[in-house]
């Protein structure tokens, strides 16, 4: 039995006119009358009571008519899905990202993905660079927002954001009455960093600042999250030098002042594994690239 047997049927018991339901299928009206036929010889019963005048199902043939159109039913919605799959449309999807994405870009790429693809369902971790790289190796999340750079070969990413470093400072420091501050200015001042193992890059940048300014940072005191440092700033346990969208958190009591060098722009990479073949992480990537042109 094949899947136009069952299609040649309801037609049949739709139209219950060999002509009209040939017409409608295409093909000529003895082809028609003998796929029925052998359609009735492998289920062992008939479906149609056949007169010169008309056509009539059988009380089975009634029967199996509403099965059938279940079935078909059932293989359009399997097809529909198939195809939504494909296309990256339905499905879940496991986003890591770094704390500070939450105040740039991850908002407006999330609102994006939710109005284009409603029926993917998103599940996010807020994860350290470090962190990321380990779900993404061990297959527990399909795609990162991270700080690069990324040594490893078996992954692919890409720049997504970039900005601009700036000092944070407890609202009461004296460098609060300045425009900007030079960093020579922070020499003596007691640092909040976080660990070099969480972000490499972007902790290897800070530190190559201050060097370049002619000291080497006093590091008071390690915090893992972006939203702890600019805490403990707030806290007036020392300052920071952080991401230029972490103004955006607005903590009582912190003050953020641009710097006086010149210095390079750090930025958030998009990251996955080389080898993905998942259309909703294609689809995904393609909506973070459309946010970033906008951008």
């Amino acid at each position: 039995m094949e899947l136009r047997h069952l299609r040649y049927f309801v037609i049949l018991a739709e139209e219950l006119h060999f002509g009209r339901a040939a017409e409608r299928l295409h093909i000529a009206q003895p082809p028609l009358s003998q796929q029925i036929r052998q359609l009735e010889g492998e289920l062992g019963f008939e479906l149609f009571h056949r007169t010169k005048r008309n056509v009539q199902l059988t009380q089975a043939g009634q029967v199996f008519l509403g099965e059938v159109q279940q079935i078909m039913r059932q293989l359009q919605q399997a097809i529909q899905v198939g195809q939504q799959t494909s296309r990256g449309e339905i499905g879940q999807l496991v986003v890591g990202f770094v704390s500070s994405a939450a105040y740039n870009i991850l908002p407006t790429i999330l609102r994006k993905f939710r109005s284009l693809v409603p029926g993917v369902s998103l599940e996010l971790h807020e994860l350290t660079t470090d962190q990321q790289l380990e779900w993404l190796r061990e297959g527990r999340m399909d795609v990162g927002l991270l700080r690069p750079p990324v040594e490893e070969n078996r992954f692919t990413w890409e720049i997504i954001f970039e900005e601009s470093l700036m000092v944070a400072l407890p609202e009461a420091h004296l460098l609060t009455n300045q425009s900007d501050v030079c960093l020579t200015s922070l020499a003596n001042e007691p640092f909040i960093l976080f660990p070099r193992i969480l972000a490499p890059g972007l902790y290897d940048l800070i530190i190559s600042l201050c060097q370049q300014a002619g000291f080497s940072p006093n590091v008071a005191q390690e915090a893992i999250q972006m939203q702890t440092i600019v805490s403990l700033v707030a806290a007036e346990m020392g300052v920071a030098i952080v991401p230029a969208s972490l103004q955006n958190l607005q903590r009582t009591g912190v003050v953020y002042k641009s710097v006086q060098e010149s210095t390079p722009k750090v930025g958030i990479a998009m990251i996955w594994r080389k080898n993905e073949t998942s259309p909703i992480v294609q689809t995904f990537v393609e909506i973070v690239r459309q946010v970033d042109r906008q951008c």
